[in-house]
């Protein structure tokens, strides 16, 4: 299978660093990500600029991540998402600057070993860091 990218650039440096979904809509993306990480996903790395997270290629896998990755685009523009490909792999590489950074390295902790961790004791720590439009806090 041939390599292929999507890039999601991220917006600008003075992007606010802030989620724009309300509560509602943070619970349903944050089961999408639970559901993806249970289905397929393998390692969790923190990078100099974010996160590499790899993925197994399962069916509706890749198609999902493409789907999250777009998304997240939008409510979370501080980010830059991007997928890549391979016949082994499904990578997303997640990329911010300066506070953006430290908020990447806080998503997706808890489910950094999905295989040796039950379902339902797994909690997502997605979105833990970052204001939620709407939100009482």
């Amino acid at each position: 299978m041939a390599r292929r990218d999507i890039a999601i650039e991220r917006s600008s440096d003075t992007t606010p660093l802030a989620c724009t979904l309300t509560s509602a809509d943070l619970a349903t993306r944050s089961d999408r990500w639970k559901q993806l990480a249970a289905l397929a996903m393998i390692e969790r790395v923190e990078t100099a600029y974010g996160l590499r997270i790899s993925f197994r290629p399962a069916s509706g896998v890749e198609e999902e991540l493409r789907e999250l990755a777009a998304v997240e685009n939008e409510c979370c523009s501080w980010a830059g998402w991007r997928v890549e490909t391979d016949a082994e792999l499904i990578v997303l590489d997640v990329r911010a600057s300066r506070e953006g950074i430290a908020v990447l390295h806080g998503m997706f902790k808890r489910q950094r070993n999905v295989r040796s961790s039950s379902a339902t004791a797994r909690t997502d720590e997605f979105t833990a860091l970052i204001p939620v439009k709407g939100a009482d806090h």
